[in-house]
C-alpha cells in the first residue's frame, strides 16, 4: 500500500491498523535542537482521543505516545522520531457482521475490491483511528513553528450554524465545551442536536474552522505546490472530509473582482483579506483561514440494505462504538495537518535561503 507519507521536507510517515497491536508513526526531518514539550504533545492526544464526553464514542483508549528515537535529553536530535500508540480497548467482535458485507459509504467495498484482502476490524486501516498518529507528529510541528499558532474550532453542525467571524472569537473558549466551539451559545444547540441525532441511531455531518496566524510572507511553492493546495490535500486525506475552502471560498464567486480585491496599506498588508492569506500559492503575511467540510459518519445504528462479497442484497445495522458526529475530535486533527503542512513549507523556505 502507497500514499502512507506526509510531506517533502518535515514527512511524517503512519503505520497500523484500528486494531491492531498498535499505529504509529516515523517523523523524518525535524531540525536538531528543538525543545520537546512531552505534557503539551499529551494535550493534543486528548483532545482527539476517543471517550472524553458522551457525544463521542465510548472506545477507551488512553492513546499514550512513546517515543522510540529522534529524542534526547528533552531535544531532537535530527535523527528520525519514531513513536507508537498502543491500541489497548478493541472489541473486534463488534465487526465480525460485515466480515463478508460492506456498509454503505463506508471503504469496506472500495478496500476489498482494491486489494482483494482487508482488514474488517474497525476498518482497519481506513479508520479514524489511524489520525492519532498525526496529532501526535502534529503537536511536535507546532512546536518548531515558534510563533506561529493554529486554532480550529467546530463552525456549524448540521444546520446549526456559528455566526459570528473568526475574528470576534476567543479561541481559548474553545475547549469549554465538549463540541469545542467557542461560543457558549452556539455550542449549546450544537450538542443537543448531536444528542438529538445519536438517540435516533443515526449521524451527522458538520465543519471545522482552522485559522493560522503569525505566518511569514512567502511559504508556498508555484506552481503545482501552492500552500493552499497543499493545505486542501492536508485537509481532505483527513477521514469523512469532503470539502475544503479558504479565504472567501465558494462565496467569492459571487462576488466582482471590485468587492474582493484585497487593497494594500503600505506596510504590505491588506486592508481586507479574502484572498484567506494567500496569493499566488504564496502566504502574504495575513491570517489564512479555511473551513473543512465533515461528512456524516458512515456507520450508523439502523437498518440498511447493502450487498456482500457475493453480490448479494442483505441486511445490516451499526453495531460497536461509533461517533454520531465527528467533528469535534476533528479539531486537533485539522490542526495537526494545519501545522505538518506549513512546517513543511516553512523548512522549505529555510532550505532555499542556504
Amino acid at each position: 500500500m502507497a500514499g502512507n507519507t506526509f510531506g517533502n521536507f518535515f514527512k511524517l510517515t503512519t503505520f497500523g491498523e484500528s486494531h491492531g497491536e498498535a499505529i504509529g508513526g516515523v517523523i523524518d526531518g525535524c531540525p536538531a535542537g528543538v525543545f520537546i514539550d512531552l505534557d503539551a504533545i499529551e494535550n493534543e492526544m486528548m483532545r482527539r482521543r476517543p471517550g472524553q464526553s458522551t457525544i463521542v464514542t465510548q472506545r477507551k483508549e488512553a492513546d499514550t505516545v512513546r517515543f522510540l528515537s529522534g529524542i534526547f535529553e528533552g531535544k531532537t536530535t535530527g535523527t528520525p522520531i519514531g513513536f507508537i500508540i498502543e491500541n489497548t480497548n478493541q472489541k473486534s467482535t463488534d465487526y465480525a457482521h460485515i466480515k463478508d458485507s460492506y456498509r454503505p459509504s463506508h471503504a469496506d467495498f472500495t478496500f476489498d475490491k482494491k486489494y482483494g484482502h482487508r482488514d474488517y476490524r474497525g476498518g482497519g486501516r481506513s479508520s479514524a483511528r489511524e489520525t492519532a498518529s498525526r496529532v501526535a507528529a502534529g503537536a511536535i510541528a507546532k512546536q518548531l513553528l515558534t510563533g506561529i499558532t493554529v486554532d480550529a474550532y467546530v463552525s456549524s453542525v448540521g444546520d446549526v450554524f456559528l455566526e459570528k467571524p473568526y475574528q470576534a472569537l476567543d479561541f481559548k473558549q474553545t475547549e469549554q465545551n465538549e463540541v469545542r466551539c467557542p461560543d457558549a451559545e452556539t455550542a449549546s444547540k450544537m450538542i443537543t442536536k448531536i444528542k438529538e441525532i445519536k438517540k435516533q441511531g443515526d449521524t451527522i455531518g458538520g465543519t471545522v474552522t482552522c485559522v493560522i496566524q503569525n505566518v511569514p510572507v512567502g511559504l508556498g511553492e508555484p506552481v503545482f505546490d501552492k500552500l493552499h493546495a497543499q493545505l486542501g490535500k492536508a485537509m481532505l486525506s483527513i477521514n469523512a472530509v469532503k470539502g475544503f475552502e479558504f479565504g472567501s471560498g465558494f462565496c467569492g464567486a459571487r462576488m466582482k473582482g471590485s468587492e474582493h480585491n484585497d487593497l494594500f496599506n503600505e506596510d504590505g498588508t491588506t486592508q481586507s483579506n479574502l484572498s484567506g492569506g494567500i496569493q499566488g500559492g504564496i502566504s502574504n503575511g495575513m491570517d489564512i483561514y479555511f473551513r473543512v467540510a465533515f461528512k456524516p459518519v458512515a456507520t450508523i445504528m439502523q437498518k440498511q440494505q447493502t450487498i456482500n462479497h457475493n453480490g448479494e442484497k442483505v441486511e445490516m445495522q451499526g453495531k460497536g462504538r461509533h461517533d454520531p458526529c465527528v467533528v469535534p475530535r476533528a479539531v486537533p486533527i485539522v490542526e495537526a495537518m494545519a501545522a505538518l503542512t506549513i512546517a513543511d513549507f516553512w523548512l522549505a523556505n529555510k532550505i532555499s535561503k542556504l
